[in-house]
């Protein structure tokens, strides 16, 4: 793996994970996450810290393309989203079931729709 490559790479990512990410939670699928939370009360932030959100993205996009490189088999855009898809939802998953074990943030139907979306 070059430098240049994961940095388009990620560069490319972070765009699109945060037009999609806003398109789904903050747009199609935030009335059902809404209505999905658990008991915990004042753990969203009124104004979101946007450079926070967006570091955080650029790390999921470099890890993705990290494994996009990793994998041989990823030679076709086919194979480079199924990769992609099978190390979001492992990653998601982890996070999502960690924090439904440790905090009260959602109830188990958004903890999976989440691993899943």
């Amino acid at each position: 793996m070059n430098m240049k490559r994961l940095t388009i790479g990620s560069i490319v990512g972070l765009v699109a994970l945060y037009i999609i990410g806003v398109v789904f939670w903050e747009m199609i699928f935030a009335d059902f996450f809404a209505a999905n939370a658990g008991s915990a009360e004042g753990v969203d932030r009124e104004q979101k810290i946007i450079w926070a959100v967006a570091l955080g993205t650029l790390f999921y996009a470099a890890l993705v393309t990290l494994m996009l490189e990793a994998r041989s088999g990823a030679t076709s855009l086919v194979a480079g989203v199924k990769v992609g898809a099978l190390v979001g939802f492992l990653l998601w998953g982890t996070a999502d079931f960690i924090l439904f074990g440790y905090m009260n943030l959602n109830n188990l139907t958004a903890t999976i729709a989440d691993s899943v979306l």
